[in-house]
């Protein structure tokens, strides 16, 4: 997962390269996902409109075998099969979104991301991996802001000191968790211990030397901050304290707008799409009509809901709004190149059940 993680900042900062920001590289790249996946955008539309034409047959053979649920299961089967039909198509899109959505969250709240652009700011977003709850941290001014838990992570480079005065710097330092120690329960104003593995460090060009300390820098994830933490050996392990302070957790207002425009974009994206279908010459079943505008009502205020309380970097729904955005848009060009080509009767013909 880490090379995944890597890979996707490595994208976002080649993509902020060209664009000019890290914010212009997040919608360029959400353009480029959604004109990849436009051939199965088009494929979910078309299967829609099939289920359209295919809906008073379905009904048809759900009445006559009602009594008789596996024969109904294998005629619809048959029934999908004899019009090349399948019912999961229009779910593919959702599904290779998922994977993009996650690593890009991993990306965004990563301690490598942090770093490199956690205070990018961008139009009226102060930083692209806040969260709509978060802290006043600043970095690098020899002090944690925590609450009564924190989780730390450990930066991939570190300076490395020896016995006999010299030093090593950019030593690479393995990902393994355990290779950090503190207690989790902390008490704010009072100095968090850490203990560091001597094994943390890649050390195959100084496997005679003995290590007499090291500065890494540590992220704490919670508030966003990262601080250059010197440690000292102290028997097998290395040690460091660091000072403490108590977090004041404020409402994030600009993340806060970012999930109305999320809940609002995904509304009309839903909108959108029944609209298209209540004007195609093939009206959908009542029962599936009905269920189609409760889950259009219903899905935005849950997922918008559902923001408010895990924390989705400002990036992240940054992507996910332009993509609702986009999805608009699309829904109106797809659906007129479909009507056109049913008038032309390229849509496939729906056949008979026997």
């Amino acid at each position: 997962m880490e090379f995944f993680t890597d890979a996707t900042i490595q994208l976002l900062k080649a993509l902020s390269n060209i664009c000019g920001s890290y914010g212009l590289g997040i919608i360029f790249l959400t353009i480029i996902v959604r004109v990849l996946m436009w051939p199965l955008s088009v494929s979910q539309q078309r299967s829609m409109k099939v289920m359209q034409k295919m809906q008073p047959k379905m009904k048809m053979i759900q009445e006559r075998y009602k009594d008789d649920p596996q024969v109904m299961q294998r005629k619809m089967m048959e029934f999908y099969k004899e019009n090349n039909f399948n019912p999961m198509g229009g779910c593919f899109p959702v599904l290779i979104q998922m994977p993009i959505f996650i690593l890009l969250y991993t990306a965004l709240i990563s301690p490598q991301f942090i770093d490199l652009a956690g205070n990018a700011k961008f139009l009226f977003i102060n930083r692209l991996d806040a969260t709509i709850r978060g802290t006043s941290a600043r970095s690098f001014d020899n002090t944690f802001t925590v609450g009564k838990t924190a989780n730390f992570n450990l930066g991939k480079k570190a300076t490395v000191y020896f016995s006999d005065g010299s030093v090593e710097k950019d030593v690479k330092v393995k990902a393994s968790k355990d290779n950090l120690r503190y207690m989790n329960q902390i008490i704010p104003g009072e100095n968090v211990e850490f203990k560091l593995a001597l094994n943390a460090f890649q050390v195959d060009t100084f496997e005679n030397k003995t290590i007499t300390g090291a500065e890494v820098e540590i992220t704490n994830v919670n508030a966003r901050e990262s601080e250059n933490v010197e440690f000292k050996r102290s028997g097998d392990i290395l040690t460091a304290d660091i000072k403490t302070i108590q977090a004041n957790e404020k409402m994030n207002l600009d993340v806060l707008a970012l999930v109305l425009f999320f809940g609002l974009s995904m509304f009309f994206a839903t909108k959108v799409m029944t609209l298209t279908n209540k004007n195609s010459k093939q009206q959908l079943d009542p029962q599936q009509e009905a269920m189609q505008k409760t889950m259009g009502r219903t899905m935005p205020i849950f997922l918008t809901a559902t923001f408010f309380f895990v924390p989705i970097p400002a990036g992240v729904l940054l992507y996910l709004v332009v993509s609702n955005l986009f999805q608009i848009g699309q829904t109106f060009i797809i659906n007129k190149q479909l009507d056109a080509a049913e008038e032309k009767s390229e849509v496939i013909d729906v056949k008979p059940e026997k």
